[in-house]
């Protein structure tokens, strides 16, 4: 397309505003060139000394104009001048034959200067576009070719001829206002419609590019609109067409530019009003979508968001707009997989958005930036800055157990576990075998947190927006109280629940123990007496599988121990109900409300409570890491005055197999842990076990395995786990005790007979016919246990969890006779002069 050129001499305002609507404008004075790139969304031109390209094009210039190129520079961004002297000392041909050997592979483009017979010849001048078109420059396409008039003025015929040959014309601006744009546009573009009427047909674009609508324009509505910079048309009913200027939905003309085959026109706008379409619709192919749509709807809403909504509190709290921006980026770096990298980064471009719409930043804005930054030809580094580099941490010693290539096992390629000999092992790998996977806790709680400083500053609509976030599931409300509509359960599910419920309850009712008393010494009464905490938390995990048993487990202990209040929190299904089984065990145990969120904010909700969530003065229940996190932290929190069961990790068991185990069994028991998760800790100790006796139970593991509906999961986690071989129980025995196992299977000859021998342990499941599944449901025990090693120090929740122990003591005037000069004397040695008073003063009165 015809190509505009501005002097350094000053020129018509008017006409600079009308060159910058071209595709491309040249600039003879560098200065003014690097000052209109800054400004527009041209391509902007301009001569320089090809030792100065370089810094000119890094200032955002799209191409440099020189003598010669300059192999450090990209060829696609130098345009190298053959100017009118050198033809005329070399001849046409000669310079034309030189021109295609030497400069077309090395430039993006060449601009000829040409006397008007050498263009009205045209030969040549097509010679030489035929080779530019043949050589592809990247993304920009063929190399061009633009041609500059040499001792005369420009005529619209010679305009054709340039056109004609397949180059651009370059044009001084001030020429083309007296050629009148419009006409020269047609004639230097080659501008010519395939339509009987003479109408060219008009695509109409917005600043993204998308189409708002087609209409048609001649050379008599192409002027009208390049003057007065709007969207003017030519109706095939009505003629010359300005559009929108009755209704106000005008179109500001943001640039004009003709397709390859030069037979239709585009006009590049900014809308304004109700929209391009008669419908009152932005556009006549449909509304806007993605990116358009999303900077289209931030900027009507910061006009006229309503007060109270959540886009007014971002617009006016600049705070918590920053926190967000902080919040998503970390969120979008820390995503791992595609579906959460795609929706991460639309949380973070429309947190993105809003920040630009409340500094008056458009869309157009951003990605005139980005063109700008594209144009750069120096590069930075690229380094982040001090405060975003997390400092390297002292790496974790690995044995070569640790070290190993584990991968998932392949469908068809057997499930199994690795298998290591006890005494193959240095003490080192016999260690590295107690560990646990390493979680960063620092890296999950920095994503924690913020999660639990929304909750805790803005209540019921963070739990919205997280859950509507993490869950995928939109609520009209967070909480549902009690009384629960019960569900109708299937009658075996309703009577299993039942089962359950009731040997659960037989079992915690008998850890209820009786209140203590003791006369310490004559006349000093000391007791110990429980009471319920009054207000608890039980969180029962969703996301990969249904857990009434998790209700049951929690709720029946806090039952029995008599809490006054019980509130569960359970993720929501897809339509936003609780899941029925949890809903009528929640019926059962007498909870008061349920909270319908998952994860981080349904800890931080019953910690700190919200409008309708009650806060709690505990919270227990399993749950992945960030459930672990968000209870460490509220924990730590002496604002929110809460405490925890226990900290969680994967679930996990230790299996103890000898000669006498069936192998179906243990294969069984194995497998029921394995498909919890893919991080589950699956370990079999096999006690003297032969080579065939292993075997079996290994290919009972994979035949099981591959009949599961879970198989994905366990495909996973198998291959973490592993078989020990030991040589005797006893060295089993002591391995389990160093191990801590959540659950602890016996499978062996006379297991009974090695309780005793347990030391640590959330839970033991003794002899063959104890599957741990009994524990997970209905024997009674409990099965949230102490996982990742913690039951050497924690017990698993049981009815104690739900109360505290209050001590008082009672002193007659004897007991206090009897004990007050000890008091005295040890607050002496402590120097603690109002402690050994509390005393005297008494025994003064008493004298």
């Amino acid at each position: 397309m015809l190509v505009p050129k501005i002097s350094s001499r000053t020129v018509d305002p008017k006409l600079l505003q009308q060159a910058a609507l071209f595709p491309t404008v040249l600039y003879t004075d560098a200065r003014q060139a690097i000052q209109a790139s800054g400004t527009c969304d041209t391509a902007v031109w301009a001569d320089a000394r090809a030792t100065d390209a370089k810094d000119l094009l890094n200032s955002g210039l799209t191409m440099a104009v020189v003598s010669a190129a300059d192999s450090a520079v990209d060829a696609s961004r130098i345009a190298v001048r053959i100017p009118a002297d050198t033809v005329a000392r070399q001849g046409l041909n000669a310079a034309i034959d030189a021109a295609i050997a030497e400069t077309v592979d090395c430039a993006g483009a060449v601009v000829v200067g040409l006397t008007a017979e050498q263009i009205a010849e045209g030969v040549q001048l097509a010679r030489l576009c035929g080779a530019a078109s043949a050589k592809i420059v990247g993304a920009d396409g063929p190399v061009r070719v633009l041609a500059e008039l040499s001792g005369g003025t420009w005529t619209e015929d010679l305009l054709r001829s340039v056109a004609c040959a397949g180059a651009d014309p370059v044009v001084d601006v001030e020429q083309l206002g007296e050629l009148g744009m419009a006409a020269a546009i047609f004639a230097g573009s080659g501008l010519a419609s395939d339509r009987d009427d003479g109408l060219v047909t008009t695509v109409v674009v917005d600043e993204q590019r998308v189409c708002l609508g087609v209409v048609y324009s001649n050379q008599k509505s192409l002027q009208a609109a390049l003057e007065c910079g709007e969207g003017v048309y030519w109706s095939r009913k009505r003629g010359l067409w300005h559009k929108g200027l009755t209704s106000g939905a005008t179109q500001t003309l943001l640039g004009i530019s003709i397709d390859c085959d030069a037979d239709a026109l585009c006009f590049r706008v900014q809308q304004h009003g109700a929209g391009f379409c008669h419908r009152s619709v932005r556009s006549c192919f449909g509304p806007a979508s993605g990116l358009s749509q999303l900077a289209q709807v931030v900027a009507e809403r910061r006009e006229k968001a309503p007060e109270g909504s959540y886009t007014k509190r971002l617009f006016d709290d600049a705070q918590l707009l920053r926190a967000k921006l902080l919040e998503e980026a970390t969120e979008l770096a820390d995503a791992t997989t595609s579906e959460d990298v795609a929706f991460e980064a639309a949380d973070l471009l429309y947190f993105a958005m809003v920040k630009c719409a409340a500094h008056g930043v458009s869309l157009r804005d951003v990605e005139h930036s980005l063109n700008h930054k594209h144009r750069k030809v120096v590069r930075r580094p690229g380094n982040a800055k001090p405060q975003f580099v997390s400092k390297p941490r002292a790496a974790t010693e690995r044995t070569s157990i640790l070290s190993a290539d584990i991968r998932p096992a392949a469908p068809g390629e057997q499930i199994r576990m690795r298998v290591f000999a006890s005494n193959d092992l240095s003490p080192a790998e016999s260690t590295a075998l107690l560990q646990r996977p390493i979680i960063d806790s620092e890296e999950i709680m920095g994503r924690v947190r913020p999660i639990v400083d929304a909750v805790r500053a803005n209540g019921d609509a963070a739990v919205l927006e997280l859950t509507a976030k993490f869950d995928r599931v939109k609520l009209d409300r967070v909480v549902e109280k009690a009384p629960f509509e019960v569900p109708s359960l299937p009658a075996d599910v309703r009577a299993a629940i039942d089962q359950a419920y009731a040997n659960v309850h037989k079992f915690h009712s008998a850890q209820l123990g009786s209140d203590t008393c003791v006369e310490t010494m004559p006349g000093v009464k000391c007791a110990r007496f429980s009471r319920a905490i009054e207000r608890v938390g039980l969180y029962v995990p969703g996301g990969t599988a249904v857990l009434p048993s998790s209700a049951l487990m929690l709720g029946v202990p806090a039952q029995v121990a008599g809490c006054r209040e019980i509130v569960l929190a359970t993720p929501p299904r897809a339509d936003g109900t609780v899941v029925p089984e949890v809903l009528y065990v929640a019926h059962k145990v007498g909870a008061s409300a349920i909270v319908k969120a998952g994860g981080a904010q349904a800890i931080a909700a019953m910690a700190y409570g919200t409008e309708t969530v009650p806060k709690v003065d505990k919270i227990c229940g399993p749950g992945n890491q960030y459930v672990t996190a968000a209870k460490m932290l509220a924990q730590n929190d002496t604002a929110a005055m809460v405490s925890i069961d226990m900290p969680a990790g994967p679930s996990e068991v230790l299996v103890v197999a000898d000669a006498t185990s069936n192998p179906a069994y243990v294969a069984s028991d194995l497998l029921s842990q394995a498909e919890h998760g893919p991080d589950s800790q699956v370990v079999l100790l096999a006690v003297a076990l032969t080579d065939a006796q292993l075997a079996a139970i290994e290919n009972e593991v994979h035949t099981q395995a591959s009949r599961l509906p879970r198989v994905d999961i366990v495909r996973q986690s198998i291959p973490k786990s592993f078989c020990l071989r030991v040589s005797s129980m006893q060295e089993a025995m002591q391995f389990s005790n160093a191990y801590g196992p959540e659950h602890l299977i016996l499978h062996n000859d006379r297991a009974a007979d090695y309780v005793a021998d347990v030391v640590n342990a959330g839970s033991v499941f003794v002899g063959p016919y104890s599957p741990e599944s009994c524990g997970d449901y209905a024997s009674g025990t409990n099965h949230t246990l102490p996982t990742y090693g913690f039951s050497k120090m924690y017990s698993g929740v049981n009815t104690g969890t739900f109360l505290k122990h209050i001590t008082s003591q009672e002193l007659t005037r004897e007991g206090l006779a009897n004990i007050g000069q000890t008091v005295m004397t040890l607050a002496e040695v402590e120097e603690l002069e109002a402690h050994r008073n509390a005393v005297a003063i008494r025994l003064r009165d008493m004298e």
